[in-house]
């Protein structure tokens, strides 16, 4: 008979890893924030006139989030890299008093490591937030921020990209000199979220024969819609189109009708008061639509998954992607699949 200790149970590995983002988080504001602080002092001190963040996959969804927090709260431009430019055009831009994020789980990936050197060279303030303080990423970037998860077994990352939002908001919070009181009770709040699976699990019943998706927010959620996407992509092989409410409604709506399933991302917060139009016209068109958000966002939808209240909107994403990762394990469990590993992926991803 099999050992049940040694016995490969669908799933488990990611499980554990999503129960473990409470004591990440933890981690980070007690173990992290003041080394996240004393770099940004330094940073600020240097005064960068703008920011570029740089980024793949689940980290480039962390690097959006980060470009929201830096124009608001920091009104400073902030834009995502076109990496191809330098590792495949061979452009060479002034970068002089330029801050160059770059955001990576692994800190491995060749583009990012020479666009990163490229950077640099080229005059910029260059900071690599990663789960991997050895890696190649750290090594040629002049600051570095340890994301602090520990080690992510899973191919589908989940404690990285929350440990990586919450190292990005309390970097912009130190930048301006603030001192990220928001993000104190959100350990709390996670396990509070986390704990309700069993929410979650009837709620993929509705996904279970999906063959199609669309998932939209507006604001600070919109980063958490794209996650939301890649995350049931990679685990459920299901096609799912994220949107910003605004882009949804310029053309894409016109593909969604009485059947078509649609979870939308509902901030608490500016954000969400910008996709309420989009809300009314869904509904208008018979969607059935799912929404994670403020309790009177779901109770006015078919159904969804009510988050903690009065939590400040620039953290909300840390809490949002929460019962979405626990959607894709359960959907994908569903469908006899196993979300450990998700065919055709590996943990990194080399790209030149």
């Amino acid at each position: 008979m099999s050992d049940p200790q040694t016995v490969s149970v669908p799933g488990r590995i990611m499980a554990a890893e999503m129960a473990e983002q409470p004591a990440v988080l933890q981690r980070i504001l007690d173990e992290g924030a003041p080394k996240i602080r004393q770099i940004a002092a330094e940073i600020a001190a240097r005064n960068p006139r703008f920011v570029l963040l740089t980024a793949r996959g689940t980290s480039d969804n962390a690097a959006l989030y980060a470009k929201y927090l830096i124009e608001i709260l920091l009104g400073k431009p902030a834009g995502l890299t076109s990496m191809s430019t330098t590792t495949a055009y061979g452009a060479k831009p002034d970068l002089t008093d330029v801050l160059v994020v770059t955001v990576s789980q692994s800190g491995g990936s060749p583009d990012l490591v020479a666009s990163t050197k490229a950077a640099r060279e080229a005059g910029a303030i260059t900071l690599a937030v990663t789960n991997n303080a050895s890696s190649p990423l750290a090594e040629v970037s002049e600051f570095h921020i340890d994301v602090l998860a520990g080690p992510e077994k899973a191919l589908p990352a989940t404690k990285t990209y929350t440990a990586e939002l919450l190292a990005l908001y309390l970097l912009v919070e130190g930048l301006r000199g603030g001192d990220g009181a928001a993000a104190k009770d959100l350990p709390g709040l996670a396990a509070g979220v986390l704990a309700r699976h069993a929410e979650v699990r009837a709620l993929a019943e509705r996904y279970r024969f999906a063959q199609r998706l669309v998932i939209t927010s507006r604001g600070y959620g919109y980063p958490t819609a794209r996650e939301a996407a890649l995350k049931l992509m990679e685990t459920t092989y299901i096609p799912a189109s994220p949107f910003s409410g605004a882009d949804l409604l310029h053309g894409p709506l016109a593909m969604v009708d009485n059947v078509s399933p649609v979870i939308a991302i509902v901030p608490d917060g500016k954000g969400g008061e910008a996709l309420q139009p989009v809300l009314d016209r869904l509904r208008g068109r018979g969607a059935d639509l799912v929404v994670v958000g403020q309790q009177a966002q779901v109770d006015a939808a078919s159904a969804g998954f009510a988050l903690p209240a009065g939590v400040p909107e620039e953290v909300q994403p840390i809490l949002e992607i929460l019962p979405l990762q626990l959607l894709a394990y359960e959907v994908t469990i569903a469908r006899g699949q196993d979300p450990d590993a998700p065919r055709a992926l590996a943990k990194v991803t080399e790209t030149h």
